[in-house]
C-alpha cells in the first residue's frame, strides 16, 4: 500500500472547528470532518485575529473611489488597515503549506463570492462579488496551491480534484526537501499520467524541470 505524505492545511476556523462566525456559530461541513484526521490544520479567523470578539457586529466590503473598505456598518468603523496587516503578517509566518479550505461568502476569508456593496448602509446597492481580504492575499501568493472553499467541495468532482492536488503537492513538497535526483526522477515517473491528464503542456514544463533539478541534486546523492 502507498504511504501519502501528510499534507498541511490552512482552514478557516469556523468550520468544524470553533463557533467564530460573526453570529457566533460554527459551519457543519462532512467532509472537512472527515479530512481533520488525515492533515496538519492550521485554523484562522482573520477577524478574530484582528481583535473583533464573537459574536460581532457583521463586516461588509464597501467600494470607495474603486478600492476596497472593510467596514462595520452597525458602528461605522474601518478595519481595512488592520486586515490588512493581519494577512500579511500571517502569510509571511506560514509554513510550507499546500491548500487551504475557505469559508465562501465572508467579507474577509471568501475566494470569490463576497459581496461588494456601493456603502454602508441598509439599502446600498450591491456592486458585483470578489475575494474577501484574505481570500485575495490567498489567490495572489498561493494560486498554485489546493485551494476551495466549503460549500464547493459538496460537489463529488471538486472534492476529488482537490484531494488529488492536495497531496500530489504535499508528496513534490517532501521530494523537493529530500534535494535528491532519484526522488524527483520517482515523483514524475508515478505521477507523469495524472500531469498528462491535467494538463499535458505542464507535464512537459514539469518533466524538464524535473530533469533540471536531477542534474542539479545528482552530486548531493553521492
Amino acid at each position: 500500500m502507498r504511504d501519502f505524505v501528510t499534507p498541511t492545511v490552512v482552514l478557516s476556523r469556523c468550520i468544524e472547528i470553533d463557533p467564530c462566525r460573526y453570529n457566533g456559530l460554527k459551519i457543519a461541513s462532512d467532509f472537512v470532518k472527515q479530512l481533520i484526521p488525515y492533515v496538519n490544520l492550521i485554523p484562522v479567523c482573520p477577524e478574530v485575529e484582528i481583535g473583533l470578539g464573537t459574536p460581532r457586529e457583521a463586516l461588509r466590503i464597501v467600494m470607495k473611489e474603486d478600492k476596497m473598505r472593510l467596514i462595520q456598518p452597525k458602528t461605522g468603523l474601518d478595519f481595512t488597515d488592520k486586515m490588512q496587516d493581519f494577512v500579511s503578517s500571517f502569510l509571511e509566518s506560514l509554513p510550507d503549506v499546500d491548500g487551504f479550505i475557505l469559508k465562501g461568502r465572508s467579507p474577509t476569508i471568501a475566494l470569490k463570492d463576497a459581496r461588494r456593496y456601493s456603502g454602508p448602509n441598509p439599502g446600498d446597492a450591491i456592486m458585483g462579488k470578489g475575494p474577501g481580504f484574505f481570500g485575495m492575499a490567498i489567490l495572489e501568493r498561493f494560486s498554485h496551491l489546493a485551494i476551495e472553499d466549503e460549500g464547493r467541495l459538496r460537489n463529488p468532482n471538486i472534492k476529488s480534484n482537490f484531494l488529488t492536488k492536495l497531496y500530489t503537492l504535499a508528496n513534490f513538497r517532501e521530494v523537493k526537501k529530500s534535494k535528491s535526483s532519484k526522488e524527483i526522477l520517482k515523483f514524475h515517473s508515478e505521477n507523469k499520467l495524472l500531469l498528462r491528464a491535467y494538463n499535458e503542456k505542464e507535464m512537459r514544463l514539469r518533466k524538464n524541470s524535473c530533469e533540471k533539478r536531477s542534474i542539479q541534486y545528482s552530486q548531493l546523492d553521492y
